[in-house]
C-alpha cells in the first residue's frame, strides 16, 4: 500500500468514527461511545479535513510561509517531460521539465543545474576571454550524445546558442538524479 493509499484509507476510517460508525465492521456505534461526543467527533472531522487536503496535494505537505521545497521529479514526471524532435534550448528542457512536474509548493528547476552537471561531466567546456566574459561550448563528447552550437542572427547581429537534440534530452533526463545531487552538494558548499 503507498503512501498516498495509506493516507485515504485512514481518512475513510477517521471520517466513520466521526460519524459514529466502527469503521472495521460498520456498525453503529452506542450514543455513550467516546467518539459520539461532539468535541471529539469534530476533531476526528478536523484531522480528516486535514489528511483530505494533504491527498489532494498528493500526499506532499504545503511548504509554511512562503518557504518552497527542494526541487524534486518522481518517475511519472519524468515520463511527462515533452520531447521536442527539434533541437531546444537548455532553458526549453528545463522550462519542460518544470511543466512536467505538478507541485507548486516546489522551487523550480532552473537550467544552471544542466550546464554546470554539463561542464563537471565534460559535456561542455567553458572558455574566459580577455574581456572576462565567459562563454560554454559543447566538447567532442557533448557533439556525440547531441549537443551542438548553432549561428543565429538576431536584431544586434549573429550569435550563437547551444542546442539540445532529442537525444540530448532523453540523456539529460535519464541523469536528472546526478544532476540534482551535484545541484544539492553545490548548494550544501554555499552553505556556512
Amino acid at each position: 500500500m503507498t503512501e498516498l493509499e495509506l493516507m485515504k484509507h485512514a481518512k475513510g476510517y477517521l471520517n466513520k468514527l466521526a460519524n459514529g460508525i466502527n469503521p472495521l465492521d460498520d456498525s453503529i456505534l452506542p450514543d455513550t461511545d467516546v467518539v459520539n461526543q461532539v468535541r471529539i467527533s469534530r476533531c476526528l472531522f478536523y484531522v480528516s479535513d486535514v489528511l483530505r487536503q494533504l491527498i489532494d496535494q498528493g500526499g506532499m505537505a504545503a511548504a509554511k510561509q512562503g518557504k518552497k521545497l527542494p526541487f524534486a521529479i518522481t518517475v511519472e514526471e519524468r515520463d511527462r517531460f515533452a520531447f521536442s524532435s527539434t533541437p531546444i534550448s537548455v532553458s526549453e528542457i528545463a522550462r519542460r521539465i518544470n511543466d512536467a512536474v505538478s507541485n507548486d509548493s516546489m522551487k523550480k528547476f532552473g537550467y544552471r543545474a544542466i550546464t554546470d552537471w554539463l561542464l563537471a561531466v565534460g559535456l561542455l567546456r567553458e572558455q574566459t576571454f580577455s574581456d572576462g566574459k565567459k562563454k560554454k561550448y559543447p566538447t567532442e563528447n557533448g557533439n556525440k550524445i547531441g549537443i551542438f552550437l548553432e549561428e543565429r542572427t538576431g536584431q544586434y547581429g549573429t550569435y550563437q546558442v547551444i542546442l539540445y537534440t532529442e537525444e540530448a534530452q532523453h540523456f539529460l533526463i535519464d541523469n536528472i538524479d546526478a544532476i540534482l545531487e551535484q545541484q544539492a552538494a553545490e548548494k550544501k558548499k554555499e552553505e556556512p
